[in-house]
């Protein structure tokens, strides 16, 4: 028996700023292409979904790639100090790992080396341990 699920499309968060479309077309945009959406979008209304944006777990990145695209006045006037924060975060270097460089010398390599001989065999308990009083 198989059994179906009514599907229904997504409800609107109350919270957003946006549409749902609108919101679909930023979460899709590359991000060479984010600018030119956002720059369709009022200040206040960029301000408050940047806010948005930013306050979702799994889209703090986004939030704060909208928030470049604001004015730090319109995110104050929208979300008070917590508008500053996001904005200087937004203005701060992403913390990426830097790419290698290819002209760089690699960095040493560390060799231990013991005195020419065989490991030195460590014994792990086995039989003689058993033997062993340790009161």
């Amino acid at each position: 028996m198989t059994q179906s699920h009514p599907t229904s499309g997504a409800e609107p968060d109350p919270a957003c700023p946006v549409s749902l479309d609108l919101l679909g077309a930023v979460y899709r945009a590359e991000p060479e292409d984010l600018p030119e959406i956002l720059a369709e979008i009022p200040p206040t209304t960029r301000a408050k979904l940047a806010v948005y944006l930013y306050g979702k777990s799994h889209m703090h990145q986004l939030g704060l790639s909208v928030a470049r695209a604001c004015e730090r006045d319109d995110l104050v006037r929208v979300a008070g100090e917590i508008g500053s924060v996001v904005h200087g975060q937004a203005q701060m270097k992403s913390a990426r790992p830097a790419a290698p460089n290819p002209a760089a010398p690699p960095p040493p390599r560390l060799i231990l080396r013991g005195g020419g001989s065989a490991p030195k065999k460590i014994s792990l308990g086995g039989s003689s341990a058993k033997s062993r009083s340790f009161d």
